[in-house]
């Protein structure tokens, strides 16, 4: 029988490219390969773009996909795995898993992190609103849980091994500032006085968070109000830097077509030309350099009660030694 318990807790892994997505699969080996023990709640289909788009009122099916252990060399002696796929997007992947959904297929079971990717593709700038990876990751902050969304900056898969070997990377690090049963799955009570939450439209002269910054912004991410973004370069040089978003323009992106004798015309939203304007310390630069980039990108709008407080944000660029953020070493 699998062990419900692992000492080092259970990882819930998604994505966007769909379960049988080489990204997906190249990180399920290699979290299995180091010890971890996985459970995936994965769409069927690729869902690229699918921003956070949910199925209301929509029965999806949820599959067991016991056949892709043998077939991806998953060792379940090395750790336990648990796949399913969903027929739907990557956000009710995330509701289904987390409202119920492993409870009903996998007692006992209770994630720590949720890790979404390794998408084909990268994930900066005005992409945090259309990726469906960052969606999934987004959505889980929303169910109060620690999530990491993570991205191969190519379209190509070469390069996707070192994508992974940084998204491994990642967890770990982060793994070492997370109990290991969460803290905050399902919001169970909402403190809005916590020291990292906005007090808009209020601006207190000596902000709640002053005194310990990074703890601050720990908690932040344990209890889903922060969420980590990082974007792999295919020619990674090994070097890891703290991140903001970039700006960076997609231009002639509508192709257009003959349309029938019933259209007034024909339009294929597609490949385009992407323009950057350079920006200090951001994603896209980053990456540009042959870095990984890491960014720390708040889960709910700036309006929201459980916003984080704009003065803490500047705390998120903060980087340690080995250039992930700082908060993060406790």
């Amino acid at each position: 029988m699998v062990n419900n318990t692992p000492e080092a807790g259970w990882l819930l892994l998604t994505n966007d490219d769909g379960i049988e997505a080489p990204g997906f699969r190249l990180l399920a080996q290699a979290l299995n390969e180091a010890g971890h023990a996985i459970i995936a709640f994965a769409p069927s289909d690729n869902n690229s773009a699918a921003g956070m788009r949910i199925n209301l009122m929509k029965p999806m099916n949820l599959r067991a996909r016991d056949d892709l252990i043998s077939e991806w060399s998953l060792d379940e002696s090395k750790a336990p795995v648990r796949l399913f796929e969903l027929d739907g997007t990557p956000c009710d992947t995330m509701i289904v898993a987390l409202d119920g959904g492993i409870e009903h297929v996998a007692p006992n079971i209770v994630p720590r992190l949720v890790v979404s990717g390794v998408n084909l593709g990268p994930n900066m700038s005005q992409d945090s609103y259309h990726s469906g990876t960052m969606g999934a990751a987004r959505e889980a902050g929303l169910y109060g849980m620690p999530a990491i969304a993570s991205s191969l900056g190519s379209f190509e898969l070469e390069g996707m091994e070192q994508a992974v070997k940084a998204t491994v990377d990642l967890i770990e690090v982060v793994l070492d500032v997370l109990p290991l049963v969460p803290e905050n799955l399902r919001r169970p009570h909402v403190d809005v006085s916590a020291s990292h939450l906005t007090r808009w439209p209020d601006v207190p002269e000596h902000p709640a968070w002053r005194d310990d910054p990074k703890q601050a912004l720990r908690t932040a991410f344990r209890h889903g109000e922060l969420m980590l973004n990082l974007n792999v370069p295919p020619a990674w040089n090994g070097e890891v830097t703290t991140t903001r978003l970039g700006m960076r323009w997609y231009r002639n992106a509508v192709s257009f077509g003959t349309a029938e004798a019933d259209q007034t015309a024909l339009f294929t939203i597609g490949g385009a030309t992407i323009d950057h304007t350079p920006v200090p310390q951001s994603d896209c630069d980053a990456v540009d350099a042959g870095r990984a980039s890491v960014s720390c990108l708040p889960v709910w709008p700036q309006t929201h009660p459980l916003a984080l407080d704009d003065g803490l944000l500047k705390w998120v660029l903060e980087a340690s030694e080995g250039g992930y953020p700082a908060w993060i070493q406790s």
